[in-house]
């Protein structure tokens, strides 16, 4: 770019911030003269909740934070009246002293219906928003009667051979189309649908059924068009299709209708007359392509069958990570043996209790003062398939309910046990009053999906956590913490995903290995984005047996606004349609298993803190750090003021040095500064020392 485009550009940004401006007053305007409109709406005696939602384009929960005398009755009883009189008193665990049973206190958390489990990346709220209150487990029998397994349900392995499906890959930029070993140039009129139907199935008139979009986003082709991306996913998936429709699902096949995601959405079709069926993908679902051209996506996914096929004769890389995952895993389910009838599925109420209370990867952006305004340098550290390291031991059978009165009767011995073995505990914690470092346990934060990890010293708040992060808070390398035993849900140890982790971490190994010293530089590629589609095979795979609850996606007619279902939440809208999602509960999946989720997400929470390397004879993790030097946590990574001399073997769960940034840099307030940030400290490194 020479010095006059370079001018010419500065003035179009400086157009484009000025009109941003505009528009962003604008807005503000509208959404206040919105909010009034609302609270003038809630002074009439009609006026209810569910109707105001879809005419503001609002869910029920945001109408009820601008009127609260709009909530409605079940919420505004469960919020005011505890779920029970008296709570077990609380057994208190300190490092320093053995434990014991402290007075009866009224109960903290009471029952309020499950909310998701995480935010994208978090930092510390304002004192003065209220957290939300976690659900607890009500006092005898009624919660007593939750301790069982769901009747006729358990884990089986499939007596059913997988099918595979013929798949294509498309880069919608280029036109080129790859298909098994033959490539393709499709005449694209554009990126809809309609018109990718039509180019694909013009050149490959017969049997294809999946269509994987390796570059070229085209559900994002009018975003400007949309306030939020998912708006212009859902036009996009809904748009006219002649001689489609929306797939109604086929055989053992009970995936149907689309799936609405901002990044990677699904969209499934059947022709007109109910013979084909096709569904179109993102393969950013199973890694960043980073531009690799569809031939080289294509072997990857080969070089993927193929190397699981080592481990598992009859194996099919099916849609997704998260399928594939699940699928592979009833496959290792034993026949003989102990769980020969099968592993058995939670009762609803703990499933639900599990899904409010077990966040997943910990996100969390540490601001000033708590780290310098310009940190000296920024250097990120990434757990090597980190989950991995965490499959060797999870819940198994049915679980027995730990009250406080009954954790307190055991010996120092038996509880060191408890914390050590498959649970999942209701605590109440104290900051210890020297305490100068990050959180340890997380705890509820104001919004339905927020966490955030208390620092203040002497704060004291009530939670749920896994034994690894109890067990890291009394542990930990700096201080003890006083943590008060409440309730508790414990397990047996067992290992039903020993052996699939297993397999998939030596398929993970080898196409590691193959990437490293294969000679052909594209296929070392193919097999560096198979090595990563084995990650994401076992991360969504454990993600999958979460299970949240079921949301029903619909869309509804303007002039049709009052059939909207009332309990719906508006996602989306434009001039004709509105789209809306609701829950239906907890379906009955034979393969749901969310304490073996919560047991991995508890375990690699407390590895980003602490994390023993036996053979060097040293420690890793964020408490191993100066204080004040810790700027991130993502998941599996850290973002720190300085570099360390952690280990390295490549072993899963080993601390990768990712990316390395020299200062000074100003300390990043947002995500988008963090991920920017990381993104040239990623660029800066050497590549040899880049590749995970």
């Amino acid at each position: 770019m020479d010095a006059q485009s370079y001018s010419t550009a500065l003035a179009d940004l400086r157009t484009v911030r000025d009109q941003i401006k505009k528009t962003r007053t604008v807005l503000t305007k509208q959404e206040a003269d919105r909010d009034k409109l609302i609270i003038q709406l809630a002074s009439c005696a009609r006026a209810k909740a569910e109707r105001i939602a879809p005419a503001a384009g609002l869910s029920v929960a945001d109408i009820v934070t601008l009127a609260p005398a709009l909530a409605p009755d079940r919420l505004t009883t469960a919020e005011t009246a505890p779920s029970h009189p008296e709570p077990d008193a609380p057994a208190a665990v300190d490092a320093e002293t053995p434990p014991h049973l402290t007075a009866p206190t009224p109960p903290v958390a009471d029952a309020l219906p499950p909310t998701p489990a995480e935010d994208p990346i978090s930092a510390e709220p304002a004192v003065a928003d209220a957290p939300r209150a976690l659900p607890s487990i009500p006092d005898g029998a009624a919660g007593n009667g939750w301790f069982t397994n769901t009747p006729n349900l358990l884990s089986t392995p499939p007596n059913f051979t997988q099918q595979t499906r013929s798949t294509v890959f498309l880069d919608t930029d280029t036109g080129v189309l790859v298909h098994r070993s033959q490539t393709h140039r499709l005449a694209l009129t554009d990126t809809s649908v309609a018109a990718i139907l039509t180019a694909v199935f013009q050149t490959l008139p017969e049997g294809t059924e999946r269509i994987y979009i390796t570059a070229g986003d085209p559900w994002h082709r009018d975003a400007d068009r949309y306030p939020y991306l998912r708006d212009a996913v859902a036009a996009w998936l809904n748009a006219p299709t002649p001689g489609w429709r929306t797939d109604t699902g086929r055989g053992k096949d009970r995936m149907a209708g689309h799936f609405i995601h901002a990044r990677h959405p699904v969209g499934r079709y059947q022709r007109e007359d109910g013979d084909g069926h096709v569904e179109i993908r993102s393969v950013g679902e199973w890694f960043d392509t980073a531009g690799d051209d569809p031939a080289t996506v294509r072997d990857a996914f080969v070089l993927l069958w193929q190397a699981l096929r080592r481990h598992w004769s009859d194996a099919v890389v099916m849609g997704s990570p998260s399928q594939t995952g699940r699928d592979l895993w009833t496959r290792t389910i034993p026949t003989r043996g102990q769980h020969a009838e099968g592993f058995p599925v939670l009762s609803e109420e703990l499933r639900g209790l599990l899904h409010a209370t077990a966040g997943q990867g910990r996100n969390e952006l540490v601001l000033p003062p708590r780290v310098p305004d310009q940190l000296p340098q920024l250097v990120e550290y990434d757990r090597t398939f980190a989950y991995a390291k965490h499959t060797w031991k999870s819940p198994v059978g049915t679980p027995r309910r730990i009250t406080a009165a009954t954790f307190a009767s055991w010996s120092e011995k038996e509880q060191t046990r408890a914390l050590y073995g498959c649970g999942h505990w209701q605590v109440r914690a104290t900051v210890p009053d020297t305490w100068n470092h990050v959180g340890i346990l997380p705890a509820p934060a104001p919004g339905d999906r927020a966490w955030y990890y208390p620092v203040e010293p002497g704060t004291t708040f009530t939670t749920w956590a896994g034994g690894p992060e109890i067990h890291t808070a009394l542990t930990n390398p700096i201080t003890p913490w006083k943590i008060e035993i409440l309730d508790g849900i414990l397990w047996e140890d067992g290992k039903p995903l020993d052996d699939w982790a297993k397999k998939l971490k030596e398929t993970w190994t080898n196409l590691s290995a193959q990437a490293h010293f294969q000679g052909d530089a594209q296929q070392a590629r193919a097999a560096h984005l198979a090595s990563r589609a084995v990650r994401a095979i076992l991360l969504y795979g454990i993600g999958s047996f979460a299970q949240r609850p079921r949301m029903v996606t619909g869309t509804t007619p303007r002039t049709l606004e009052r059939d909207i279902p009332p309990d719906a939440e508006i996602i989306g809208f434009d001039d004709e349609q509105i789209t809306w999602q609701k829950p239906t509960g907890f379906s009955r999946d034979p393969n749901a298993h969310p304490e073996w989720a919560a047991a991995i997400w508890s375990g690699a929470r407390a590895a980003l803190l602490t994390q023993r390397h036996r053979d060097d004879n040293t420690y890793a993790g964020a408490l191993h750090t100066e204080p004040g030097s810790v700027v991130a946590f993502r998941t599996d990574a850290l973002y720190l003021t300085q570099p360390q001399a952690w280990p390295h073997h490549h072993q899963p769960g080993d601390y990768l040095l990712k990316g390395h940034l020299t200062g000074p840099v100003a300390a990043p307030t947002t995500e988008a500064e963090l991920l920017a940030l990381r993104d040239a400290g990623r660029t800066a490194l050497t590549p040899s020392a880049e590749e995970a």
